[in-house]
């Protein structure tokens, strides 16, 4: 493995006693009157439960990780703690198998209920010889006020080493934590090979005060390997921040990140570690004979490189990608005389492949091609940010491509379905990570995407009849990300799925009561043209007052809600991604019916960040409304907040003003 979990070098000798200490019976904590009788936390009122105690330890010399956690069950929600879910993974390089799992529920009168069932396992992500699984079990008798404690261990492969990332604060309030680790002190060999005196180096997030402490412990035993002993005490963790569009938990909240540190300085682990992990790549991208001959077959000589590298991407784009359908299985494989994938060429040969596997046959068509071509590993920004002094590949998620056009280096992102051609799923962009060069490898970052590339149209043309009902066609067209999304859902859902969807997002939108029936969802597997759905409407659109209706300005905003509700703020505003949003509403009325007044035009601005304008244009027949959004920047720092929460509350309001119409006769005697 990499710097995070390290080959032994020489095999070990367990003692007899090291496996009776692993088999040892767990001990449970009593409970005290206080945990029994609580109610309420009061650092955090209206907590659906707490964390009494949690309780890590990792042993190197027993491969061994194992969990103890209490909960104190404060509210109905919280009887959801109850279903337990312990992810893992097994296969490739570090697999794991989940043991010991044990639990109880203590009701408030001290009653002891013990859980006595069996785990069941589910598959989570099955592919290229990995699985990510969870063992699922659901502790009994759960009713608010009682305590549900847990223990379970993970055990890996003896001859690897894993050290652990303590992750101290998580969304419920900790009362007191205990982390431990007791790394080995063994020689330790690399994937490539070298032996090394490995030392244990971390990366710290914690509140003031806590300190991870190091211990060196006495030379037991002709066979001990523990030399020190790491731990962390803490106490009255308050919950993870939970704010609107907040930077990704995976880089917030207090932590401690270990790796072995095989190398003296930063520079030197990336540039060794990303030499290692280039050739590695190189290894299975090839390209080779049969990579070549594809290729010849797709383009023709007299295409530029723009049209070669099209005419790839559209081919590759055509792959199954498993990890958005179900992977088929070795024995299905085998009876279709498929050879496991070692190389591009048997992703292409197979027509199937993960994301990262897809991404690396892009790149080995385009080198193929004749074109500088190269693959880089980030970050998902949607889990966590890249850091550099974090010395863990492990940190790196997903494979995108670098492409040099006509002398200009291009990203792409065909691991990503049906993401269009030179774009980036907005989770790589600005995305940090590791990436080949001509010379080695560097690390480097994704360029952003504006604006424009993602975008929503909202267009309503209804007609109103003499009741103040409302009769029409919607059409909406989405583009780039959150096209994006919707395309995906097909993949992972079915088509059923995704229009119910559909028809509940408008839905959630419109005036209550209105009628809404999907028409049809276009272009959803043409991924280079915009998604547009149809939706037919009926029903009112306003509130009557004796002889007028009012409407909201902008019927697409109608249940809308504050997007920042909160004064004050700790954590900057991360959004997504930069978007663009447009509404074109027209409203035909019914002979008797006029525009009475409609709200004065509206703007707002935050310097070259943000815009929005909205108008109303009334006519002899009806009134005409659009409407249009645009946020250009993804980053706004906490110091930035009070004009970010301006102007969302300004625009927010405007979209809420109503146009007031003269209503006819029938309308007011049907009111």
């Amino acid at each position: 493995m990499y710097a995070q979990s390290i080959r032994r070098s020489i095999p070990g000798l367990f003692l007899a006693f090291v496996a009776a200490a692993g088999q040892a019976r767990a001990q449970w904590t009593a409970p005290t009157p206080e945990e029994l009788s609580m109610t309420s936390q009061p650092q955090v009122p209206g907590a659906s439960a707490v964390y009494l105690y949690r309780e890590e330890r990792t042993e190197d010399h027993l491969h061994m990780y194992s969990v103890y956690e209490r909960i104190k069950i404060l509210t109905e929600g919280g009887k959801e703690r109850a279903n337990v879910e312990l992810k893992y993974h097994s296969g490739g390089d570090m697999g794991y198998v989940v043991t010991d799992i044990a639990g109880r529920t203590i009701h408030p009168d001290g009653t002891i209920v013990p859980f006595t069932g069996r785990p069941y396992e589910r598959v989570i992500v099955k592919a290229q010889g990995y699985k990510a699984k969870a063992k699922v079990f659901t502790l009994p008798d759960v009713t608010i006020g009682s305590i549900i404690e847990y223990r379970y261990k993970l055990r890996w492969d003896d001859n690897m080493y894993s050290p652990p990332s303590w992750i101290i604060q998580t969304d419920l309030y900790l009362r007191k934590g205990y982390f431990e680790w007791k790394p080995t002190d063994r020689q330790l060999q690399t994937a490539d090979g070298k032996v090394t005196d490995a030392s244990v180096a971390w990366t710290p997030i914690l509140p003031p005060g806590a300190k991870v402490k190091e211990t060196r412990l006495p030379q037991v035993g002709f066979n001990s390997d523990g030399s020190s002993l790491l731990e962390l005490d803490v106490q009255d963790i308050p919950p993870s921040p939970e704010e609107e569009y907040m930077p990704p938990m995976g880089s917030l909240g207090y932590r401690v990140m270990f790796y072995y540190a095989v190398y003296r300085t930063q520079d030197e682990f990336w540039k060794n570690e990303g030499k290692r992990w280039s050739k590695q790549q190189d290894k299975f991208i090839g390209p080779g004979r049969e990579i070549d001959a594809a290729v010849q077959q797709l383009v023709a000589p007299s295409d530029t490189p723009e049209q070669k590298l099209k005419k790839i991407y559209a081919a590759v784009e055509q792959i199954e990608n498993t990890d958005y359908t179900r992977e088929h299985s070795r024995i299905e494989d085998k009876a279709a005389g498929l050879s496991q994938t070692k190389t591009t060429a048997d992703i292409w040969e197979h027509k199937r492949g993960s994301s990262d596997q897809i991404a690396a046959l892009f790149v080995a068509m385009a080198r193929a091609a004749g074109m500088k071509a190269y693959l880089m590993s980030v970050t998902d920004r949607d889990r966590s940010l890249f850091m550099a002094a974090y010395l863990s590949l492990y940190q790196l998620d997903d494979s995108i491509a670098i492409v040099n056009v006509d002398g200009k280096e291009q990203f792409f992102d065909p691991g990503s379905r049906y993401c269009p051609y030179g774009h980036l799923a907005w989770k790589h962009t600005s995305a940090s990570g590791l990436r080949q060069t001509d010379g080695g490898t560097a690390l480097a970052q994704t360029l952003p995407e504006g604006y424009k590339a993602s975008s929503v149209i909202r267009v309503a043309n209804l007609r109103m009849d003499e009741t103040g009902v409302v009769t029409g066609r919607i059409d909406l067209q989405f583009t780039g990300s959150p096209a994006l999304r919707w395309r995906q859902k097909a993949l992972t859902d079915d088509q059923n799925a995704v229009e119910r969807e559909m028809k509940e997002h408008v839905e959630r939108m419109l005036p209550g009561g209105m009628e809404v029936k999907l028409v049809s969802i276009d272009n959803l597997t043409a991924y280079e043209e915009p998604l547009k759905a149809k939706i037919e409407v009926k029903g009112p659109i306003g509130s009557p007052t004796g002889k007028r209706l009012l409407i909201t300005g902008d019927i697409f905003e109608t249940n809308s809600k504050a997007t920042f509700a909160h004064e004050k703020r700790e954590l900057a505003v991360f959004f997504s991604y930069p978007y663009a949003a447009h509404d074109a509403i027209r409203i035909n009325l019914p002979e008797g019916f006029a525009v009475e007044s409609v709200p004065p035009e509206g703007n707002a601005q935050i310097a070259k960040q943000a815009l929005y304008k909205i108008t109303a244009a009334p006519d002899a027949k009806g009134v005409t409304i659009r409407r249009d959004l645009i946020v250009g920047e993804i980053f706004f720092p906490p110091t930035e907040y009070p004009g970010l929460r301006t102007f969302y509350s300004q625009f927010e309001a405007k979209d809420q003003e109503p146009i007031i119409l003269k209503v006819g006769a029938a309308a007011t005697s049907g009111n």
